[in-house]
Parts: C-alpha cells; sequence; structure tokens
C-alpha cells in the first residue's frame, strides 16, 4: 500500500513540475515591456508645419475670429489653433457645459426626459435670447433640451440649473467643477446662460474640450442641436398657445462638403460672435471653435474654412473588427487556457496622405503566464504597423480570474489520464 502511495505522489510531483513551468519564446515580452495602451488608443500624425508658425497659431489661413481650435473628436488632437489660450466671454457657448451637466443628470437618473421642470420667477426675468416662459409654467426636460440647443433660450437654462441644482449658484458651482475633470484650465462660469457677466471667461481651446466631452459621450445631443425649426405649446393660465423655434445655427442650411452635426452659438457685445460648430465626414468628427469674430457671417465663414482644412488633411484609421483575440496558456493553473479581450478600440489620426488600407496588426501574447491570473491582468498587446512603422498598440487583459492549482487539482488531473 505504501509503495502505492509513493508510486501516485511521484506521478503527481511529475504531471505539477509539467504543468508548473512556464514556456516562452524568444520574441515573447513580459508583462509591462511594451508602452501602455489607452482606451480608445488614438496615434496621429503632425499637421503640415506649413499652417503653424513656432506658437502653434495658424498662419496659412486666413480667419477673421480673435480665437480659434480645431480638433478631431474621438482623440482630442488639436489639429490647427490661434490664441487657442486666450481668455474671452463665450456668450451662450457657454450652454455646451450646460448641456452637458442636464446630460450627465439624464445618465445617472436624477432626472428623465418626461420630468416636469417648472419655471420660476427668476428664471422667467432672464433677458437676451429667450422662449419666453411664464412664472409657474411647466415644461418637460425634453423639451427645455429643445428650447436651450435650438434657440438658445436663457430662461430655459435657469430652469434647469434650478431643477438640477436646485439654485443657479449651486448649478454653475458644478459646472466650475466638471470644467475641472476635463483640464479647461483657463475656464471660470459665474453664471449658465452667457449672459456678459464679469469674470465669466473661457477659451477657444476649453470649449472645444467640454464639446467634445458633449459629443462623444452623450452623441444623443446631435438629435437635439440638428433641428432647424420646431414648435413647442406654452400652457400657462392664460391657456396653451404655440411657439416657435428657430435654431440660431445657421450652418445647418449652408452647402457643404461635410454634415454639419452642431453645436452651439453665442453672441453678446462683449463676446462678439462666438461659435462651436461639429461636422462629420467618412467617419471622421470635428470641431471647430470661434470666438470674437466681428460678425455672425464671419463666424461661419471661418468655421467652414477650418472644417474644410480638416476634413481635407484629416484621415481616421478605426479598428472595429480585429478578430477573435487569441487565448493564452496558463502554467500551473486550475486551467490550461485563458481568454483575452481588448482594452478598448484602436484608432489612428493621420493628416498625411498615407494608405491607410496597408496597416498591418500582429497579436503579441504572452505564450505562457504562470497562475494565478486575476480578470484584467494584461497577458498581450495587439500591435499596429504601417510599412514597418510600429502606430500604436491595444492592451489585451485576461478576460477571467484563473486560480492556481492544489495538489487535489493535480490529482484529478492524474486520475483524468488514468480515466482517458
Amino acid at each position: 500500500m505504501r509503495k502505492f502511495l509513493a508510486g501516485l505522489l511521484g506521478m503527481v510531483l511529475c504531471v505539477q513540475t509539467v504543468y508548473g513551468i512556464p514556456v516562452r519564446a524568444a520574441d515573447v515580452f513580459e508583462p509591462g515591456e511594451r508602452p501602455k495602451a489607452m482606451q480608445d488608443v488614438i496615434r496621429q500624425e503632425d499637421p503640415e508645419q506649413t499652417n503653424r508658425d513656432n506658437s502653434g497659431n495658424l498662419t496659412g489661413l486666413e480667419l477673421s475670429a480673435e480665437s480659434a481650435v480645431i480638433m478631431e473628436a474621438s482623440g482630442g488632437q488639436v489639429l490647427l489653433e490661434k490664441n487657442a489660450d486666450e481668455k474671452r466671454p463665450p456668450a451662450s457657448v457657454t450652454k455646451v457645459m450646460t448641456l452637458l451637466l442636464i446630460f450627465d443628470a439624464l445618465a445617472d437618473g436624477t432626472i428623465t426626459p418626461d420630468t416636469e421642470v417648472t419655471t420660476s420667477e427668476y428664471a422667467a426675468s432672464m433677458g437676451g435670447s429667450q422662449v419666453f416662459l411664464e412664472a409657474g409654467e411647466k415644461q418637460t426636460v425634453d423639451t427645455m433640451i429643445k428650447c436651450i440647443a435650438v434657440a438658445s433660450a436663457n430662461d430655459a437654462c435657469v430652469a434647469m440649473a434650478e431643477k438640477i441644482a436646485g439654485s443657479e449658484p449651486a448649478f454653475v458651482e458644478k459646472m466650475n467643477q466638471r470644467s475641472a475633470g476635463l483640464g479647461m484650465t483657463n475656464t471660470h462660469f459665474v453664471n449658465c446662460n452667457g449672459l456678459d457677466t464679469e469674470g465669466h471667461l473661457t477659451t477657444a481651446r476649453d470649449i472645444a474640450l467640454m464639446s467634445r466631452e458633449l459629443i462623444t459621450k452623450y452623441p444623443q445631443i446631435e438629435d437635439y442641436s440638428t433641428i432647424w425649426m420646431e414648435n413647442i405649446t406654452h400652457r400657462t393660465k392664460q391657456g396653451e398657445k404655440e411657439f416657435g423655434l428657430s435654431n440660431t445655427n445657421k450652418l445647418l442650411k449652408m452647402v457643404t462638403n461635410f454634415e454639419v452635426t452642431g453645436l452651439k452659438t453665442g453672441s453678446t457685445s462683449l463676446a462678439k460672435y462666438c461659435l462651436s460648430a461639429t461636422g462629420r465626414k467618412d467617419g471622421v468628427d470635428l470641431i471647430a471653435v470661434i470666438l470674437a469674430a466681428p460678425d455672425y457671417k464671419a463666424r461661419f465663414a471661418d468655421a467652414v474654412t477650418l472644417l474644410n482644412y480638416g476634413f481635407a488633411n484629416c484621415h481616421l484609421y478605426k479598428d472595429e473588427n480585429p478578430g477573435a483575440v487569441p487565448e493564452t496558456t496558463v502554467a500551473g493553473g486550475i486551467q490550461e487556457q485563458v481568454a483575452g479581450r481588448l482594452r478598448g478600440t484602436f484608432s489612428y489620426l493621420s493628416m498625411g496622405g498615407e494608405n491607410l488600407d496597408g496597416i498591418e496588426k500582429e497579436w503579441m501574447m504572452e505564450e505562457s503566464r504562470k497562475a494565478p491570473i486575476q480578470e484584467g491582468d494584461v497577458i498581450g498587446h495587439l500591435v499596429y504597423r504601417l510599412d514597418g512603422r510600429e502606430l500604436g498598440s491595444v492592451e489585451i487583459e485576461a478576460a477571467e480570474t484563473v486560480e492556481k492549482a492544489g495538489l487535489w487539482d493535480y490529482f484529478k488531473k492524474v486520475m483524468g489520464v488514468f480515466a482517458a
């Protein structure tokens, strides 16, 4: 009996040794040897230097606006800029942040599109662009968003601010917190609608950042920002009456070689004419921000100039179908393979005339990984190259946890061999 047990233990130890030794190939890398990939990785070429001076400002494009910037939306790459960090009053482009906080509140369940919002005396007293909400009037969140996105309604902004935060000052505090979280280092909001107020300042770059957050995190904003005309119904003590909304963004009706998707206009005597314009072509989304243009025609012309430049020079590769992620062998685990999954989608932004059809990809997996393995551990990379040059990579993580095998697990494996 003792000889039988000794022999059995010897076989178990032998199997454990076999299962516990990692096997590596010469081209296999250690975890962490390659640069970490980001979620939705973006790599890009620099824009043509003839369009910039040493400060990064525009030199080859004629713009009337005092500040401007054009940004690619998916990765946040700034293509061209002009005085992009000079602080200026943004007028109603402020409402991009107001809309962002409204959609945040929708996302976390604070409000729903059907939630009724009651207009206060203070909200109804707003001047400038408005939809003439009366004190005590109730409208749904969905209608209020239309009033803000389409007609740039100051009264609707304040009513929504009070609904979400209890008061406009409390809402403005949230605006400044949100902007800080987006890296908008040159922005300070004083109100939620952009009426000229001392200290209410931002920059073209910061507006591009908040515009990017809105259109990428909440693409449903496009359902509102592209409305040209629509009626709402005022229901007050005087009865019901129709009120027409007309979009202040006249780009929507201009003939362009790209799709106009938004976003927000603004103008005051102090801010002059401002615009955050978004457009799409061939799967590329761009944001053109214009501050302090001399007139309303100039702001639209400048935006078209920037967007035309961007779409002419900007080409985006996005690998939506990378294929099945290979499994990795597990040494010394309760199972012999671990499944992998990609940490995001690879994208590459090119500002040249490269043929992106020539992009090649290679799965670089650890040939064997010693247990234990935790779900989320990096076990490889999907690497992208063009003409032999590495463009970037996406990390591959373990899709499950694999525990280290114990003596009983090895015993079961041995018994399984004998049973076979």
